[in-house]
């Protein structure tokens, strides 16, 4: 690494350095690791989520609204787990969440994290000196999200990936905006081992539900498999124009879905009843009672 250690003086009594002096150019040793290009994608990715993050923060502010924002790369355990729960829990009690599974590679933790989705807030704490509203202990059951939820999909949305989208869908916990998923519905198992250390699938454990008429499924694989899902609203982010604006087409549409959900079910937390009733003693119940002694 060449620096050169030329710096601008102002101070005019310093008229004798020597200008080879000035300009000299010092020789560094700059030690530089390479790294895999998994690492580099990886560094990429990690770059693209914070910056996704950071997007939907600022749009749903400048649309006055809070807003905490999810990325899923797969369903595969532990990492994907630590996720969910870096992203929910600090922003469970926003007015929304984005929960993007785009590019999601699928996995099984899909009945966990709908697990987490469907509590409800059945009642709420009140102290003498806390609130819901100042920092007090908040609502029962605890971390249940109160908000509207969007679910981000596209083509590349697979396996766990699609069951958890169509989870949110079937259960009435939030609305899909994309494009049609991977469509990978039939399960499988890790048990087909062979010899030589590898493994061979086939599909295995087909799905249904009670709801097959109703949403028009048919009989097998929940209107995923090999079909994908097409979610509530449609919009694709076109290559050209996402990179020239570096934006995100499918991120606005959902800020924008959750804006007007808003103005037509708006998030609030309810106030409390008013005075606390007065259960102290009757004054009859304290005049018996001095009367016999």
């Amino acid at each position: 690494l060449l620096r050169n250690h030329n710096h601008n003086n102002n101070n005019h009594n310093n008229n004798n350095v020597d200008d080879e002096k000035k300009n000299a150019v010092v020789v560094e040793s700059v030690l530089c690791v390479p790294i895999s290009a998994a690492a580099a994608a990886d560094l990429r990715y990690a770059a693209w989520e914070y910056q996704t993050q950071q997007l939907a923060t600022q749009w749903a502010t400048e649309a006055g609204f809070t807003v905490g924002y999810i990325h899923l790369r797969s369903m595969s355990g532990p990492e994907d787990m630590d996720a969910f729960v870096k992203g929910f829990f600090p922003n469970y009690h926003q007015q929304a969440i984005i929960l993007d599974v785009r590019h999601n590679l699928g996995g099984n933790i899909d009945s966990w994290i709908l697990d987490i989705l469907q509590r409800q807030a059945w009642q709420y704490f009140q102290g003498r000196a806390t609130n819901i509203r100042n920092g007090g202990l908040g609502w029962d059951q605890q971390y249940a999200f109160r908000g509207h939820l969007v679910v981000l999909v596209d083509e590349k949305t697979s396996s766990d990936g699609e069951g958890l989208s169509r989870g949110i869908s079937e259960l009435g916990l939030g609305r899909l905006v994309g494009t049609r998923t991977w469509g990978g519905g039939i399960w499988l198992s890790s048990d087909n081992t062979l010899v030589d250390g590898g493994i061979a699938t086939a599909p295995e454990i087909g799905t249904y539900n009670n709801n097959n008429n109703k949403k028009n499924f048919g009989n097998w694989g929940m209107g995923i498999e090999q079909t994908g899902i097409t979610p509530d609203v449609v919009v694709d982010n076109n290559p050209r124009t996402c990179f020239d604006s570096q934006t995100d087409e499918q991120l606005r549409r959902a800020i924008d879905v959750l804006r007007d959900w808003l103005k037509t079910e708006p998030v609030v937390l309810p106030p409390p009843p008013g005075p606390k009733p007065n259960h102290s003693l009757h004054p009859n119940v304290e005049q018996c009672s001095s009367r016999r002694n």
